[in-house]
């Protein structure tokens, strides 16, 4: 960062380079990796910010140490809250420990032990945490109560333009080691890591893009400028954790609707993909989050050719136990895995016959678990199929109807998949 910190000029209001040199110590100046294998499929240079590389993997601590680090003493002093179940926490939790203050986490009764186990770690006795509610907006409004009953300070993950400076810094960085970038793809949570490295782009680099992404199941900035304002989601899918809320924040979005010049959403399938491509293709390990920004970038193939992009891989702190779901969610976006309610004939060979000639050489059952009815007989049968090649489902489906299968196939929009898959 230190050919570029001299300059204090504001970026949309933010004191970017003041959070630059608050941070200089602390974070890591991230790799910006070029990526052979993007390159050549999408015919262009494609650089990878590696914020998973981060000390406590993921960006997020730019922003909990540039706020912590602003707060006057006697503030410091009484301690500080946050509300996390993930990479604010850690970042959070390590801040406490580099500023010698102490910090109370409030994180959901479901939050995983590791996840638990690494905020721990990163605050190293200096933090506190509490298990309150069952979703994050349960344990925000348990934290944000505590903080003013105990006059403490809350430290938000989004919603404070400290926060957002800290995340501009990831900007900083960036152009100090790429000059010229045609396009960033960015993903989005809560808008703060856009809001910042797009304010910060726009100020010292106006031609360069930012386009965010967002899962598919939690649109919130995608409808919040549809709207022209924040709103609040009913109901999202939370797989993406990382850039899961049901609602942008309002400091964020104002600084987002000048700076984006696209916002795209990416189907959470496509997003597993991508993980288990990025693992076994370039030994890279990242969460649901940071797959976005390069999860996005079949969609905008043609627009791509021969420019320099750069996707910023926001964290890598994804829990081993996910990698079964991971795959299992890609299969099914790939066309690779279904599933069907098989009512088998009650004759002898029935089921010899299916694996014999109805499946195809490369098919294989992946599950199989006969339905009890209430007098305890068996029902049809809940059968899982993995295929080499999404086209042998033709071949599947037609086999079915010559030999007479009586078969139900099950979307996985449906209720019944979710209740039975």
């Amino acid at each position: 960062m230190e050919n570029v910190i001299a300059n204090n000029t504001l970026c949309f209001g933010l004191d970017v380079m003041g959070a630059a040199h608050r941070l200089q110590t602390v974070v890591t100046h991230t790799p910006l990796t070029y990526n052979i294998n993007l390159s050549k499929k999408y015919q262009c240079k494609v650089f990878l910010k590696r914020e998973d590389l981060q000390v406590v993997r993921s960006y997020k601590i730019r922003g909990a140490y540039n706020m912590m680090s602003s707060l006057p003493t006697n503030q410091l002093d009484k301690g500080v809250v946050c509300a996390s179940a993930g990479n604010h926490a850690q970042g959070f939790a390590y801040s406490c420990r580099k500023l010698n203050i102490k910090g109370v986490v409030f994180m959901p009764i479901i939050t995983p032990n590791q996840k638990v186990s690494q905020t721990k770690m990163f605050g190293d006795g200096h933090v506190e945490i509490k298990l309150v509610g069952d979703t994050f907006d349960d344990c925000a409004i348990a934290a944000i109560e505590y903080a003013q009953a105990n006059e403490m300070t809350f430290i938000p993950p989004f919603d404070d333009h400290r926060i957002i400076e800290g995340q501009a810094t990831v900007g900083v960085e960036i152009l100090a080691d790429l000059p010229y970038v045609d396009i960033v793809f960015s993903p989005v949570g809560g808008g703060g890591l856009s809001a910042g490295v797009g304010a910060y782009f726009k100020t010292f680099s106006p031609h360069t893009k930012i386009i965010g992404v967002e899962p598919e199941g939690a649109p919130s900035m995608y409808e919040a400028l549809k709207a022209g304002h924040p709103v609040t989601l009913e109901n999202i899918e939370r797989f993406v954790d990382g850039a899961s809320v049901k609602r942008v924040g309002d400091v964020p979005f104002a600084i987002c609707k000048e700076v984006l010049d696209d916002m795209h959403l990416v189907n959470e399938g496509k997003v597993c993909t991508t993980i288990l491509k990025l693992y076994n293709e370039d030994a890279i390990v990242v969460e649901p989050a940071g797959a976005l920004s390069i999860a996005v970038l079949d969609d905008y193939a043609e627009a791509i050719k021969g420019k320099t992009i750069v996707c910023i891989v926001s964290g890598s702190n994804n829990d081993i136990d996910r990698m079964q779901e991971i795959k299992e969610r890609s299969l099914q976006y790939e066309g690779l895995k279904h599933y069907f309610l098989i009512r088998f004939a009650q004759r002898p060979g029935a089921l010899k016959e299916f694996v014999n000639y109805v499946l195809g050489p490369t098919d294989d059952i992946t599950r199989f678990e006969y339905m009890q009815k209430h007098n305890k007989e068996n029902g049809p049968a809940l059968v899982g199929i993995e295929l080499l090649e999404n086209s042998d489902y033709a071949k599947l489906i037609s086999n079915m109807k010559k030999y007479n299968v009586n078969y139900t196939p099950l979307d996985k929009n449906d209720n019944v998949f979710g209740y039975l898959v």
